[in-house]
């Protein structure tokens, strides 16, 4: 019995971009979503908005360390001001006035590591400055459709009301 040859994992997927519309999209599921959206006559910003989850602040103190990629000298890297950490979601759709978000949608098909940190924290963003906004994460195309039925019927409720 022979043995298979099992490949091993090499590091994080790296998504191809694609273009529709002039729109150049990060992966392929970005771009079912927006041709998905298009199709429903949904309108949605391709990252209409960048938001900031964490504060930039300044550090006083000294920090003996290497720089994160693990390179170069082990030297003091504190004293000076810690940059913000910020978020960028891959669709936002505002209401009727076209003002205030509605909904945002944000297509993952396979995460980084640095990903469930940083979505954790846009989370937190969300329930505190925008509790009406629903959010939406897509995973495969399958869900992409779901959430186009989704947005569909919670239209329609509101309509209703």
């Amino acid at each position: 019995m022979r043995k298979k040859n099992y490949k091993r994992k090499k590091g994080p997927v790296n998504s191809k971009k694609v273009t529709v519309d002039g729109i150049t999209f990060a992966s392929g599921l970005e771009k079912y979503m927006y041709l998905a959206l298009k199709k429903a006559k949904i309108k949605a910003v391709y990252e209409g908005a960048t938001y900031e989850v964490f504060s930039g602040f300044e550090f006083p103190n000294i920090s003996i360390e290497r720089c994160a990629n693990g390179k170069g000298e082990f030297k003091n890297r504190g004293e000076k001001k810690i940059l913000p950490i910020k978020y960028t979601p891959d669709f936002i759709g505002y209401n009727k006035k076209g003002v205030e978000p509605e909904f945002i949608i944000e297509c993952k098909g396979r995460a980084n590591e640095s990903f469930p940190l940083r979505w954790k924290m846009f989370k937190k963003y969300v329930s505190s400055e925008l509790p009406h906004v629903i959010i939406y994460k897509p995973q495969n195309q399958k869900q992409c459709d779901k959430v186009i039925e989704l947005i569909k019927s919670y239209r329609l409720l509101n309509k209703k009301k």
